[in-house]
């Protein structure tokens, strides 16, 4: 049997887990298997892994077999009726019912999915790989390239300051046991006989004979314990740190909510898990934002993230106060020469029908000028989507937001009705390549 050992050093001393070269191999299964999850992923379940399913196909890795049709071999077969000493065997045909243990098909093919779970880290780096915050006015703003490293898995070489002991004693002790390197406990036990054996006086013939064996088991076990030493280098490993670079532009994310008293305890809860989601995307994606808390019924302040969540405070709905709000901020703290500014407002399209032509204004000719991306979300109970499945059966406050989207390229509308809505929802908002028609 033929035994391949890689014995070559990282190259370029770097070195990516074997975990991480499979993700990055299986990429395109993995994403696509990530975004069925998320059709029935609960939000609350972002702090999480994710067991996914995928195709085995693709996913095979070169390796060395031997050629079928060459070469003789000698095999130790059990006993049957049908051979005698000197017959030779038919070789098996190279293709049969399936592999390692899968269940054949009638071609001679078989193939298992393969599923294993991604870590909650994994799971949002692939959901958020390919979202970001929409640059679709193009600002002369400063920005800063700041430099961070991050884990890229292992490597056999680095400084001592980086010595992971951890991997290194594991894969220690996994040679030791493979080799059979002989313990301190054993070599003590048969130091000890050896002591017991030599204090008897007269020694005997039988005593000597075993005294003999000790001694040269005792010799052997040394010796052996000197050729496989308890660490050697292809032990040890390193922790890779990778240098990334990342932007360091100033920018301000405006969280809007209605929690007006038309905003039942579903349509809340869906708009705070928008947010949440939201929150966290900004969060791992972005080395530093602001974020701009802002709730309204019909008055409208600025309120810390606790509040947001967490204050019952309810009332009419003047949608237009949250907007006022948010027009006064960015003229005392965000000026738009110096600041990339985005929003998020979500609300029940619940509104005075007098307030929708003045919310229409603000945002025409005050916020979307100032803003580089503007995103509306409207959300409803799953009871009510049923009865109005009718896509006229929309709100005024959306009827007046559709206009406006359709002028500016800046802003863009969804829909809400299910919380497992919520995650493709917000992944079309903020995706790379994000459609220009949103609805």
């Amino acid at each position: 049997m033929m035994h391949i050992i890689d014995r070559r050093l990282n190259p370029k001393g770097k070195s990516l887990s074997n975990r991480q070269r499979f993700l990055d191999r299986a990429k395109k299964q993995i994403k696509r298997a990530v975004d069925d999850a998320l059709k029935n992923r609960k939000i609350s379940n972002t702090d999480g892994g994710e067991r996914i399913k995928i195709p085995t196909e693709g996913l095979h890795e070169p390796h060395f077999l031997g050629d079928m049709r060459k070469g003789n071999r000698d095999r130790v077969l059990p006993g049957n009726r049908d051979f005698m000493p000197g017959d030779k065997i038919k070789r098996p045909p190279p293709q049969g019912a399936g592999q390692g243990g899968r269940e054949g098909a009638e071609d001679g093919e078989g193939e298992d999915s393969f599923q294993f779970t991604l870590t909650r880290d994994e799971f949002l780096d692939i959901f958020f790989e390919d979202m970001a915050l929409p640059d679709f006015i193009k600002k002369s703003i400063k920005e800063e390239v700041i430099h961070e490293y991050q884990r890229a898995g292992y490597k056999k070489q680095g400084s001592p300051s980086n010595l992971n002991l951890k991997l290194t004693m594991r894969n220690s002790l996994a040679r030791r046991l493979c080799l059979h390197r002989p313990r301190d406990e054993e070599i003590a036990e048969l130091e000890d006989q050896i002591t017991a054996l030599r204090q008897k006086t007269p020694l005997s013939p039988k005593i000597s004979q075993q005294l003999g064996v000790l001694l040269e088991t005792l010799e052997t076990k040394k010796r052996k314990r000197r050729v496989v030493p308890y660490i050697d280098p292809l032990d040890v490993r390193y922790s890779s740190f990778t240098q990334v670079e990342k932007p360091n532009t100033q920018a301000v994310m405006f969280c809007l909510m209605d929690v007006s008293g038309s905003m039942g305890e579903i349509h809340k809860e869906l708009a705070k898990r928008f947010f949440m989601l939201l929150h966290l995307f900004l969060n791992r994606q972005y080395n530093k934002v602001d974020v701009v808390f802002i709730r309204h019924t019909h008055l409208a302040s600025e309120v810390d993230e606790e509040t947001f969540f967490h204050s019952r405070e309810t009332g009419g709905t003047i949608v237009s106060t949250a907007l006022e709000i948010m027009q006064q901020v960015i003229k005392d703290r965000y000026p738009p020469d110096d600041w990339n500014i985005y929003a998020a407002q979500a609300s029940d399209g619940d509104n005075l029908n007098s307030d929708n032509a003045h919310c229409q204004q603000l945002l025409t000719e005050e916020l979307l000028p100032k803003c580089q991306y503007f995103a509306y979300v409207e959300v409803w109970d799953s009871h009510e989507a049923e009865m109005f499945p009718d896509a006229s059966n929309v709100t005024r406050l959306w009827q007046t937001y559709d206009e406006i989207r359709q002028t500016h390229e800046n802003f863009a509308v969804k829909k809400v009705t299910r919380a497992e809505d919520i995650f493709p929802v917000l992944h079309d908002l903020f995706a790379k390549e994000r459609k220009s028609e949103d609805v």
